[in-house]
């Protein structure tokens, strides 16, 4: 399996995350993308430095108002008086009402561009919450994050039948035109955009334990991906207003979104049976090519965990994910305890690479 991660990935540096009223260190941070390199490292795998990705392929996600906004942002904070180390938004526009979930009709679920010309005002735009502090480094840490989903996604096209996108910042909370959960860019849309090029229908399983927001609101209104994601109830767990069961897509996406959402204190059986269900699903779908959203969080240790998944339970995911048989790209998302990282991360690849097929 070939794995893609840049060091220019490390450029993003918060000290900064907003939580319970506080501000404190964030859990995001460059020791994750070190800890899963060693981790991985064990298996024999060694990362390859990405190509820069170009803007048309993040453009076919991202607008490119957006883009340059990422790209901007950090200098022209820091030209505000009294500014201080990161760009934090203070402000937010109210669109929850415009549509069932707040999810825009519009294409790729973008809102046109701000009218606000001023930072601030973009900033609140443009950043969903108080995890996205923003530093010198963000967008071009970003754009390699990007830049590796790409190079995973072109591997599989060029006949390769996995490979691991090493992404950090992770990608599944970023909305079409939107940075939310320490996601910037959504990485898992965008490979799953540049599989499209050869393959009619993609199906994207996400477990996460946390609803991917961001990748289902981008194609909730399209029947060319299919999104099913395993997460922790939103009833009283971020992303709060996305990730209920109910939500099974709109017009032509019409039950192309299926989301599992698991109580709190749900263990391995609960949920090694969701990602059993998503799998089923995606082949009923017509999944030609699979992205899978691969999150390390939902285990008991992690410290946002709100389930009781234990180690045991990633290998056999890799194994029910390895046994579809399909094309993969892999795409990292959370997973915020060291510890839990290292033991699931491996345990999860070794045991997908077994059960393929062939």
């Amino acid at each position: 399996m070939r794995i893609y991660f840049s060091k220019t990935q490390m450029d993003h540096r918060p000290t900064q995350y907003g939580v319970h009223g506080r501000l404190v260190r964030p859990l995001e941070n460059p020791d994750r993308a070190g800890t899963l390199l060693e981790s991985l490292g064990r298996l024999g795998l060694a990362a390859e430095e990405p190509p820069a990705a170009g803007r048309a392929a993040i453009e076919r996600v991202h607008p490119g108002h957006y883009v340059d906004f990422l790209e901007g942002a950090f200098d022209r904070f820091q030209a505000l008086p009294n500014a201080g180390p990161e760009v934090l938004p203070n402000v937010h526009p109210y669109f929850a009402a415009a549509t069932p979930y707040g999810v825009s009709p519009l294409a790729n679920g973008a809102r046109p561009e701000p009218r606000t010309t001023g930072i601030l005002g973009q900033a609140g735009w443009y950043i969903g919450d108080l995890s996205c502090a923003m530093t010198e480094g963000t967008a071009r840490a970003a754009l390699a994050s990007a830049a590796s989903a790409v190079a995973a996604a072109r591997s599989v096209l060029a006949g390769d039948g996995e490979a691991f996108a090493l992404c950090r910042p992770p990608g599944h909370h970023a909305y079409a035109d939107r940075a939310s959960g320490f996601c910037f860019l959504n990485n898992a849309a965008i490979a799953a955009e540049t599989l499209r090029e050869t393959f009619a229908r993609v199906a994207i399983i996400d477990f996460d334990t946390h609803h991917g927001d961001g990748t289902q609101t981008i194609f909730y209104a399209r029947d060319d991906v299919f999104f099913g994601s395993v997460h922790t109830d939103p009833f009283a767990y971020y992303p709060h207003f996305l990730g209920h069961g109910d939500e099974r897509g709109t017009g032509a996406g019409d039950g192309c979104n299926l989301n599992l959402p698991l109580a709190f204190g749900s263990g391995d059986g609960e949920f090694l049976s969701a990602v059993e269900t998503l799998v089923g699903a995606a082949t009923r779908f017509g999944a030609e090519a699979l992205v899978i959203s691969a999150g390390w969080d939902a285990h008991r240790d992690d410290p946002l965990s709100r389930l009781d998944v234990s180690g045991a339970a990633y290998p056999k995911i890799g194994e029910i994910l390895g046994k579809a048989g399909l094309p993969s790209v892999i795409v990292q998302e959370g997973g915020y305890s060291l510890a839990a990282v290292s033991e699931t991360a491996p345990a999860f690849v070794e045991a997908f690479l077994a059960a393929r097929p062939g």
